[in-house]
């Protein structure tokens, strides 16, 4: 058995891959609209809308929603990103009609009535609030808005409390109307699950939605931006971004695997060098997160503010030393990491489904696995050295500085000590 896309006739796309042997499978809807999807004035609507699917339909309340689920024993949730929003289940193979059945009407039938959005409102400044009180999670937010000043892609997910606070239930539908056609729309499954039994199941719960015209989101321009908040805490936390490849891009896994040789384990350059070397900071990692038309390259470490300085230029020389000495076995290393990340992810359901939906998305096909585990080996040391030395040449940064920052550098000062 193998992965099969149907397309409906007003473009709505159903995705499957049975996994033999099991007898759970996971089920969602994924919509290509998200956060930065919104303009100016709606942020955070997109998460709102996720939170209110939740809330009840003209068929079920919001008790009856989970417990619909969860009287079968699956479980049902939702996400919020800055391109897709994500409804979905995990439910066993007798029940996956129920759980299609739920996920349709929670998100065509959102009753939006106005004391679940008054109370879902106050969850979700207590959301933001928490969010604002935790500075390993909102110096992440503050990285992208330097990166991406002024764009829907640099503003947070959760939104501004200002903006939340006054949002309506035609602001909702606003959202609705504009972003969550039938040809925005992917139903993906992986496990327990018959493909042509969905599509049959599927048809006459989307197949009379009219076509709408996809909304694009406004281009991405990575500028280099600065943000710094002092803060008496405990620790200075540190976030560095690079401007990388979007995942369409043809050096994509090259940079993927240069930022896991550079922070993606315990056998990394950052951890070697700060933490077990120098003592610097308990936690630091690099990742490479990318979107349809850009990426970034992310450096994190939490540290004392006396050593806040000595971290940040030590993670400039690890980076430049990187681009000119990265060894084949590091990025043997990278490549395993990062195949076997990949190989791991296809035991679970969950994961398959996830993956078939957003690869549907960016290329409009499923390619196999054994393309991207080819890409991932034709990654060299060289190409990867050349890979990092054109991004630290492009100069193109970002930073984020959050609590005892006194004595941390610019970003203009790490700038120039990277292409010195």
């Amino acid at each position: 058995m193998s992965i099969q896309v149907t397309t409906l006739s007003n473009g709505f796309r159903i995705v499957t891959e049975p996994m033999p042997g099991l007898e759970s499978a996971a089920i969602g809807l994924w919509i290509e609209a998200g956060a930065r999807h919104e303009g100016a004035h709606q942020n955070g609507v997109a998460h709102f809308l996720e939170h209110m699917a939740f809330k009840g339909t003209a068929r079920r309340s919001a008790l009856q929603i989970a417990e619909e689920i969860e009287d079968v024993g699956g479980y049902i949730n939702a996400y919020t990103s800055r391109e897709m929003t994500a409804y979905y289940a995990r439910v066993l193979r007798a029940d996956v009609a129920l759980a299609l059945d739920v996920l349709a009407d929670i998100v065509l039938n959102p009753a939006f009535e106005q004391r679940e959005i008054e109370v879902e409102r106050g969850v979700i400044l207590q959301e933001i609030g928490q969010a604002l009180d935790t500075p390993d999670d909102v110096i992440f937010d503050w990285l992208q808005e330097a990166a991406y000043p002024s764009q829907p892609l640099g503003r947070s997910i959760l939104g501004p409390s200002a903006a939340v606070s006054g949002f309506s239930k035609d602001d909702l539908r606003a959202f609705v109307g504009t972003h969550y056609g039938p040809g925005q729309m992917i139903l993906s499954a992986a496990g327990a699950v018959d493909h042509d039994a969905l599509v049959r199941l599927a048809e006459p719960l989307f197949g009379h939605l009219p076509a709408k015209a996809f909304q694009t989101a406004e281009p991405a321009r990575f500028h280099n931006g600065e943000r710094r908040e002092t803060r008496n805490l405990e620790q200075a936390h540190f976030a560095f971004a690079l401007e990388a490849p979007s995942y369409r891009a043809d050096d994509f896994y090259t940079s993927q695997i240069f930022s896991g040789a550079l922070g993606g384990g315990m056998s990394s350059r950052l951890f070697q060098r700060l933490r077990e070397d120098r003592g610097l900071c308990y936690t630091v990692f690099a990742q490479s997160g990318a979107y349809f038309d850009t990426g970034m390259i992310t450096i994190y470490a939490g540290t004392g503010a006396d050593e806040i300085s000595d971290l940040a230029w030590l993670t400039m020389d690890e980076l430049k030393r990187a681009a000119d000495t990265l060894s084949e076995t590091e990025i043997a290393r990278a490549r395993a990491q990062m195949k076997a990340g990949l190989l791991m992810g296809l035991e679970s359901p969950s994961a398959r489904a996830e993956r078939l939906a957003k690869l549907l998305s960016i290329w409009g096909r499923v390619p196999d696995i054994s393309e991207a585990i080819a890409r991932i080996d034709a990654v060299t040391a060289e190409g990867t050295r050349d890979h990092a030395r054109a991004l630290l040449q492009g100069s193109r940064t970002a930073l984020a500085l959050y609590g005892p920052i006194e004595r941390a550098p610019r970003l203009s000062e790490l700038g120039e000590r990277l292409v010195a």
